[in-house]
């Protein structure tokens, strides 16, 4: 038995995927710690995962007509410094044998693990490895050939160095650890073959084929629901009350209360114009409509969900995106500017499964009735959805993690 520690934080899409190896790895028997932010705590642990909490105050008060504030708050180098201390001071006392770490983890964990004289590995849901296949998928949906792409990824990977140099320096002075820049640490690292698995389908994405050994692509991880989850009775009885409805969802995504209130008024437009129920998740947007047509959610697992659903309208979050493929549904993307969302959307049209793009900035009514009925009546949409769904099916991304873990701890 080893003792593993799953260092993650961000918001739910983040880290929910990781109970998939987290339960997998409990199972095998393993004890198992799981860092998440407060408010997910009692689902990890209704998922059976011992789950630590790390805390991230913000300097200023939430702005509620630009919230997306806080997050940039958190990726300066003195919110990721705050955060790394955090997540230190978390650990402090939990045992372990081997760091799994998420992308915001890497900053302190890459010193913590080092610290300790223990393996690590990490765990990531985008591709932001320097290819020749795309660019980093935190840059949004552009492609521009195999050496801009390549010249992309270096300058991102330069840029974050800078960026974070002094922040990670500072976390090895923490810990006792010898002063070694960051661009040294990185080509150790690399040099290494440092082991990061990345879940999401090669079905979906392939794996670049000039990226380095030690970098690959296992497959989904799916979120384990808590034990003693039961369906809400009043969305059991809307979906028996009629045809299946259309999803929509921006995921975590925080707005501004008047774009929330523009957003949730548009979804309820468009589902009348093409005559279909809805279901709405709140999310971090605080969506909602009043429609008797029309239930708005709270949480609701999407393996449950998406299996009685017609189609899902997505932000393009990692996770509802791997939901939806899994339920074999076409889709209607409607990314944000900025992260990963824009990449997958270009992804899911490529493979044929989204009926068109729609940037959130620039949604109406009208072009979301356009394209809900697009994916609806084109059977090109589900057919690639259902065929993609099937090769899913096949993968087994939690067991690909199980072997890695195993094989540092046999090391």
């Amino acid at each position: 038995m080893a003792r593993i520690v799953i260092a993650a934080y961000g918001s739910r899409g983040d880290i929910v995927p990781l109970t998939a190896f987290g339960c997998r790895l409990r199972n095998a028997g393993h004890e198992v710690v799981l860092t998440a932010t407060p408010d997910l705590v009692d689902e990890i642990t209704g998922c059976g995962l011992r789950a630590v909490a790390v805390d991230f105050e913000l300097e200023h008060e939430l702005d509620e007509e630009n919230p997306l504030k806080a997050a940039k708050e958190m990726v300066l180098p003195k919110g990721m410094r705050k955060l790394g201390e955090n997540l230190l001071a978390a650990l402090h006392d939990v045992p372990a044998d081997v760091l799994l770490l998420s992308p915001f983890a890497e900053l302190a964990g890459h010193p913590l693990a080092e610290a300790r004289n223990i393996p690590s590995i990490g765990v990531r849901l985008q591709p932001i490895s320097t290819t020749a296949a795309f660019p980093p998928s935190l840059v949004g949906a552009w492609s521009a050939g195999s050496v801009l792409n390549r010249s992309a990824g270096r300058f991102a990977t330069a840029m974050f160095d800078r960026m974070y140099g002094k922040t990670i320096a500072g976390f090895r002075e923490q810990l006792g650890l010898p002063s070694v820049p960051q661009r040294t640490l990185r080509r150790r690292r690399t040099a290494a073959e440092w082991p990061i698995l990345h879940g999401f389908s090669p079905s979906v994405l392939p794996r670049p084929a000039d990226w380095r050994a030690g970098l690959d692509v296992v497959g989904y991880w799916w979120p384990q629901r808590p034990q003693d989850w039961k369906p809400p009775g009043e969305l059991v009885s809307f979906l028996e009350s009629g045809p299946a409805p259309i999803f929509f969802g921006l995921g975590s995504l925080m707005l501004g209360k008047r774009e929330a209130t523009r957003i949730s008024e548009l979804v309820g437009v468009a589902l009348r114009k093409v005559g279909m129920r809805g279901v709405i998740q709140s999310g971090g947007a605080d969506l909602g409509v009043v429609d008797d047509n029309i239930l708005t959610v709270g949480p609701v697992p999407h393996d449950w969900l998406f299996g009685k659903v017609a189609a899902v309208v997505h932000s393009c979050g990692a996770g509802t995106m791997a939901a939806g493929l899994r339920a074999g549904l076409p889709a209607v993307a409607v990314p944000s500017p900025g992260g990963d969302q824009p990449f997958w959307a270009r992804r899911l049209r490529e493979l044929g499964v989204s009926s068109t793009t729609l940037p959130r900035p620039k949604l109406t009514a009208e072009l979301l009735a356009r394209a809900i009925d697009m994916a609806l009546t084109e059977p090109a949409h589900r057919t690639a959805a259902e065929e993609l769904a099937a090769r899913i099916a096949e993968e087994d991304g939690a067991a690909s993690v199980v072997a890695a873990v195993e094989k540092l701890v046999r090391a």
